[in-house]
């Protein structure tokens, strides 16, 4: 079953945004500071499949996503809300 987005919050650095959910993704903060450090997480790596993602921060109900400069937010948004909703961690 997916996660919800249920609101995506600003943050004071321009390239990145709180992604809240409908639960609980991680119980202990996990940060992937580049793609390859999120190959062997599989929420992670779907993630990183958006293009424009530079780096995640998941823990409690949120994740924090930070895009590349050139990446526009409607872009990434759409991208990162159909990707949460389509993954199944029973299917990995």
């Amino acid at each position: 079953m997916g996660f919800t987005v249920t609101e995506i919050q600003p943050t004071p650095n321009p390239n990145a945004s709180k992604f809240m959910l409908d639960r609980p993704v991680s119980e202990q903060p996990i940060s992937f500071l580049r793609p390859s450090d999120g190959a062997s997480h599989p929420l992670a790596r779907r993630l990183f499949a958006v293009q424009g993602i530079s780096s995640l921060l998941l823990l409690g109900n949120f994740i924090t996503v930070n895009k590349s400069p050139e990446a526009r937010w409607s872009d990434v948004s759409r991208q990162v809300k159909r990707a949460l909703a389509a993954f199944d961690p029973d299917r990995v």
